[in-house]
């Protein structure tokens, strides 16, 4: 029986970045063609949120729907809040019964290992997305980039490697000697070599 892989290391690791995050960076690019570092604080906000209800099974009122992206919506003491609401997540998924049974997440009903894993898979991505983004240092554990890389590359074999719709673009290539952060990046398709633009 595989074991279910801990969350809160990656989720505490995604909040120092966020916190750090200055106001006038908000407006950087990130290896998220789409989004500005300020809509990537928004969606780790919802996601952070989201994931936690699905880990507890407990949900707000109203229909589910995928994290927002938009920074306009970052409300004052922003930072603070979502880091406590990642660390809330750590903590909900560390419960066995979090990944037991059906829950729900960004609009769509799946099994909670499921959920756990595309849970953990946003907290490492997303990590490195911001850290590139500031031009931080980033590691994730061998444990996190395992259960990535497997939740990652079955979705990959599916698509045979093509852009899966509110997923993943087409995956890219990497050298033979690239590190398992490196391909597991580049199976999402982003750049592994991105760096934030230089100002002029």
């Amino acid at each position: 029986m595989t074991s279910n892989p801990d969350l809160a290391p990656a989720a505490h690791r995604l909040g120092r970045l966020l916190a750090a995050v200055r106001d006038d960076e908000l407006t950087a690019r990130t290896p998220c063609e789409h989004y500005t570092l300020g809509d990537l604080a928004d969606h780790v906000n919802g996601l952070s949120l989201a994931f936690a209800w699905a880990a507890r099974k407990r949900f707000p009122d109203g229909p589910s729907q995928p994290p927002s992206g938009d920074a306009s919506r970052l409300a004052p003491g922003w930072r603070a809040r979502v880091v406590e609401q990642l660390d809330a997540l750590g903590a909900a998924w560390r419960a066995p019964e979090a990944w037991e049974g059906m829950t729900k997440a960004g609009g769509l009903d799946l099994p909670g290992e499921v959920a756990g894993r595309v849970a953990l898979n946003e907290l490492v991505i997303h990590g490195w997305d911001i850290a590139r983004a500031t031009g931080s240092p980033y590691e994730a554990g061998r444990d996190e980039l395992d259960a990535c890389m497997a939740f990652v590359g079955e979705a990959v074999r599916e698509s045979g490697g093509a852009r899966i719709e509110g997923l993943f673009e087409a995956a890219r290539t990497v050298p033979d000697d690239a590190t398992p952060l490196d391909r597991m990046i580049a199976m999402t398709g982003r750049d592994p070599g991105w760096t934030r633009p230089t100002p002029a």
